[in-house]
């Protein structure tokens, strides 16, 4: 009985992403045939992802404090951590790569033309910019609980550090805390999965918003840029993560996107990788990967692992450059990009950040081309979406490389997973098998003291 309940309520979640579906479909047509209504519906989007980003925080600090605190050798912390960031900068460097290879090759903004008008635009996204000591001293929070409130992940990053080695120094002591983490982890879940039922209402609000905007003849002028963007995207993905993941993991990418699907659909009509950012920590652990290393990997991944912003930031900033008939040297081009690298740490996810990132990169190294900008405004939205799906899709691969590597990833629940044997539970998105096990492990280890 409990199987056929299991389904029923799997299915009720399939009805929910169908409806997403047809909410994008109904949104493109409202912001075509009535394109003040699409732009007034704006804020109906955009109240759903502050709904998803509300969940961000407390998400992040319970499976990072839950994946640190349950670990008894800080050294694995630091296994898994070191590995990650330096894989994380190894793949920036690779997509820079990429996307100076095609940019140089395309020449995206030959040809073109930026009007003051459009330069003016450009300006307004200016914004003021932090040097290394700010940035720094800006990743401490106010106090212990503002890092968990004020929305900026790297504060939330540190605290959960913080909170988790405190309780892993605790040693048994820390156990209920941990336990009490663990309840509110599984709360927080539950209550994203009711707000998952407002995602066609939001769905449709933001791409009725944003195509009202632009308009189908907006778009023409840019589909250069556009297209070689989403060529780079797809190529970085299929080429250089599928092959990294087939040689190490010995799992088809593929078949990992497919299982994933639900989250790209959401990331599609959101614009936003951070929407999928908890239903990715869940899967992640339900296909085979240690929950400390998803604990560990996912959360940092979203700061640091950025493959489609780099690849963006690479191609615009030569678009630009060539529009405003000012191309930049190969030297100005390495040198320009490596800032912005590390500018857009902790920006992940969130729609528009890359357009931040990009003025005021070139705002601190050309700021005559910063009115540039404003030209591929209009198309962010839309270049955005290919961003967050490419983020998520290295995050994804990033999860099981470092499980695979610290010998923390079951290959034979992975294959049971992909190939459909064992379902996710989109009612609880939580890994109830996982619990149980480690439920199991204290039981076990307990027994002996008794005796």
């Amino acid at each position: 009985m409990s199987t056929v309940e299991g389904r029923t309520r799997r299915d009720r979640t399939h009805y929910l992403y169908i409806a997403v579906v047809i909410a994008v479909i109904l949104g493109i047509i409202v912001g075509l045939v009535f394109p003040k209504t699409g732009v007034a519906l704006k804020p109906v989007g955009d109240g759903f992802v502050a709904l998803i980003k509300m969940m961000i925080s407390p998400i992040i600090f319970c499976t990072l404090v839950l994946g640190i605190g349950s670990i008894r050798q800080a050294a694995r912390v630091g296994k898994v951590g070191g590995l990650a960031i330096g894989y994380f900068i190894a793949m920036s460097f690779v997509a820079l790569t990429i996307g100076l290879i095609v940019g140089n090759v395309l020449h995206p903004g030959d040809g073109l033309t930026i009007t003051d008008q459009v330069a003016k635009s450009g300006q307004a996204q200016v914004k003021a910019q932090e040097n290394t000591t700010q940035f720094i001293l800006g990743i401490i929070p106010t106090t212990l609980l503002s890092g968990l409130t004020s929305g900026d992940v790297l504060e939330t990053l540190l605290i959960s550090l913080l909170v988790g080695f405190a309780l892993q120094a605790l040693g048994e002591k820390g156990k209920p805390v941990l336990r009490g983490i663990s309840h509110v982890q599984r709360l927080v879940f539950k209550v994203l999965a009711m707000v998952m039922w407002a995602a066609p209402i939001g769905a449709f609000g933001a791409i009725a918003a944003v195509v009202g905007a632009t308009g189908a003849a907006a778009l023409k002028s840019l589909l250069v840029i556009m297209l070689g963007f989403y060529i780079t995207c797809v190529l970085f993905i299929a080429v250089v993560l599928a092959g990294l993941l087939w040689i190490v993991s010995r799992i088809n990418l593929f078949s990992l996107m497919k299982y994933l699907a639900r989250e790209y659909l959401l990331i599609f009509s959101t614009s936003s990788s951070e929407s999928a950012l908890p239903r990715l920590i869940a899967k992640m652990e339900h296909v085979g990967v240690s929950r400390p290393v998803v604990g560990i990997t996912v959360p940092t991944g979203y700061s640091f692992n950025l493959d489609g912003t780099m690849i963006y930031l690479t191609m615009a900033t030569i678009f630009i450059a060539e529009a405003m008939n000012a191309p930049l040297s190969f030297g100005e081009q390495i040198a320009l990009l490596l800032f912005m690298m590390i500018a857009s740490k902790g920006a992940a996810g969130v729609s528009g950040a890359g357009l931040a990132t990009l003025a005021g990169g070139l705002s601190s190294h050309r700021p005559e081309l910063v009115g540039g900008v404003g030209f591929i405004v209009g198309i962010d939205r839309f270049m955005s979406e290919a961003r967050a799906l490419t983020n998520f899709t290295g995050n994804a691969v990033a999860t099981v490389l470092l499980g695979t590597w610290t010998k923390e990833f079951d290959r034979d629940q992975a294959k049971r997973v992909l190939s459909g044997e064992d379902p996710f539970d989109e009612a609880t998105m939580v890994d109830e098998h996982a619990v149980r096990e480690d439920d199991e492990d204290e039981g076990a280890k307990k027994e002996p003291a008794h005796a």
